[in-house]
């Protein structure tokens, strides 16, 4: 492993279900990433549909938070996108109920701002999300076509992602994505 180039530690998480096509972008690519030389301080974790799982994880104290998941924004299916989270849309939420098989990504960070500030643990300084438009998300195992061939370049997106001049720098989307807010 080459040495860090992030203030803290960084967990990339893989959400989705596997058995809804699409949906398993998220597993699959952290499923990728785990084949290739990450920085020190890089944990990568296949969430799966364990969101709460997720949220008290990440009490654990990370710099940063890469949320990995399908998301629909309207493009081509296979569209990567980087979209980065913006704290103050969490603060001051309402809080949602638990419900452990619809935990999506902003329902994990809505609990995560509640139990921040239950516990005075602090979330994570960046957080991020690489999503990819779907195609299929119906009961079937495995990624469409699209989807499929998506998933290298989401490997690319996060590998520059990790790079110093990205995670600390100004917010820039790699040139293999689209940053969205």
């Amino acid at each position: 492993m080459s040495a860090s180039p992030h203030e803290g530690p960084v967990l990339v998480a893989g959400i989705g279900n596997i058995f809804l096509g699409d949906d398993g972008f998220g597993v699959e690519t952290v499923r990728a990433l785990k084949e290739r030389d990450l920085p020190e301080g890089v944990e990568l974790q296949d969430i799966g549909v364990r969101g709460v799982h997720l949220a008290y994880q990440l009490l654990d104290g990370y710099d940063t938070l890469i949320l990995v998941d399908a998301t629909r924004r309207g493009g081509e299916p296979g569209t990567v996108y980087v979209i980065e989270h913006d704290v103050a849309e969490t603060d001051g939420a309402q809080p949602m109920p638990l419900d452990g098989h619809r935990m999506t990504p902003d329902a994990v960070l809505g609990l995560l701002s509640t139990l921040c500030a239950g516990t005075g643990a602090r979330p994570p300084r960046r957080t991020l999300v690489v999503g990819c438009e779907p195609d299929v998300v119906e009961e079937r195992i495995g990624l469409s076509p699209s989807v499929s061939g998506a998933v290298p370049q989401a490997v690319r997106v996060i590998e520059e992602l990790l790079r110093p001049e990205e995670r600390g720098g100004p917010r820039n989307a790699p040139a293999s994505g689209t940053l969205e807010r």
